[in-house]
């Protein structure tokens, strides 16, 4: 089944989506550890962690906002550029095992003239229980049709 293109004109405010779905894994983390070089121990040494607040290992932040990047349908939009990220909180931790996904509210269009327009998204990542783990605002520049 082919997908059809979403241009900037196709958007409309209020529109929601919601993602397809990712398990974090204890590989994910450690291969972010080694592209990021951030070892902090929360996140990779299991007695460290046991002592912490959650207990356990946790996901960079980073790293989920970077999946929740991944599972975002970008490839459906008609992209110019990825246009920025604002307001990001984490409201709870992503541990090993936990699966995340994205829900997704148009929030905002601004026309950018012939270069295309700037389509704001309110985010918020999920886990597997529905607990909202992290919210932020993206912004995603369209190109416009023809």
């Amino acid at each position: 089944m082919e997908q059809k293109m979403k241009y900037f004109e196709d958007f409309s405010i209020g529109e929601k989506a919601v993602t397809r779905a990712r398990t974090i894994t204890e590989a994910d983390i450690v291969m972010f550890s080694m592209f990021s070089g951030d070892w902090y121990p929360l996140h990779v040494d299991v007695e460290y962690a046991k002592n912490s607040p959650f207990g356990e290992r946790i996901a960079h932040g980073f790293l989920v906002l970077t999946a929740a990047s991944g599972l975002m349908p970008l490839y459906e939009m008609a992209i110019v550029a990825f246009y920025g990220i604002d307001n990001v909180r984490y409201l709870a931790p992503t541990k090993i095992g936990d699966t995340i996904r994205v829900e997704m509210d148009v929030t905002e269009k601004r026309d950018k003239g012939d270069i295309g327009g700037v389509v704001t998204f309110s985010a918020t990542i999920k886990n597997q229980k529905n607990e909202d783990v992290a919210v932020m605002t993206m912004k995603v520049m369209l190109h416009k049709k023809g």
